[in-house]
């Protein structure tokens, strides 16, 4: 390697670490233009082109460094969200479990940052299940996220409304109460909750979710509207 592309990897691989992503985009495009055979460049690259929003150019550069290192666990999890966010979530599942396969690590050896980007990776999936109207599909994803992000509040409230309509309407509660345990100001939770319990013809629990939400976030429209359909006194 010669001084001049010694130079070009040792500034781009130091403007990426900051996060100087434009300076760092310059340096490392010069060195693949010179040399194909560092697969980290690549990676580095992919996750630039991913947070510019470029992810056909992020998934040719994550591709191309598995090319050189199959066993590029790092790039293998960039390519999976990358598909993700392309819409191609069969492929994102199956390189995910490549990636873990390969590197002989499980869900639970996941770092958490890896562990969040995949868990909303799931969650995504499930949202089209979702909104296919194949419930069982969709609370499987979801509860594949909420095992490598047990604490996404957002995620179970999410799983909690694909049981309700699934009809699983216990299940469903036994959700939403676990979202206001982990966080009890999370008004969604508390209304979908309240919902569920009027349904079930808990009108007075279902009233003290709602008169709950308006007492976190006074006059809110939709706890004060459920409280006149349940016939309580906002």
């Amino acid at each position: 390697m010669d001084d001049t592309l010694k130079q070009a990897l040792t500034l781009g691989r130091g403007y990426y670490l900051k996060r100087e992503y434009a300076l760092a985009e310059q340096y490392l495009t010069e060195v693949v233009e010179k040399n194909q055979s560092f697969a980290d460049v690549y990676n580095m690259l992919g996750v630039i082109y991913h947070d510019q929003g470029q992810y056909q150019k992020a998934q040719r550069s994550f591709e191309a460094a598995l090319r050189l290192n199959p066993g590029y666990t790092d790039a293998a999890l960039n390519l999976a969200v990358t598909y993700n966010d392309t819409g191609r979530y069969q492929d994102a599942q199956e390189t995910y479990r490549h990636a873990l396969s390969r590197s002989g690590a499980t869900e639970t050896k996941l770092d958490r940052f890896v562990a969040g980007k995949l868990a909303n990776m799931y969650s995504d999936i499930a949202d089209v299940y979702l909104s296919a109207g194949l419930y069982q599909e969709a609370v499987a994803e979801y509860r594949r996220a909420l095992a490598l992000g047990p604490g996404f509040a957002d995620i179970r409230a999410r799983l909690a409304g694909a049981l309700r309509d699934a009809g699983e309407r216990d299940a469903a509660m036994t959700e939403y109460l676990e979202v206001i345990k982990q966080n009890p100001t999370y008004v969604p939770a508390r209304l979908n909750l309240g919902l569920s319990l009027l349904a079930a013809g808990r009108k007075a629990e279902a009233v003290e979710q709602w008169q709950a939400v308006l007492a976190i976030s006074p006059g809110n429209k939709n706890a004060a509207l459920y409280l006149e359909l349940g016939e309580g006194k906002p």
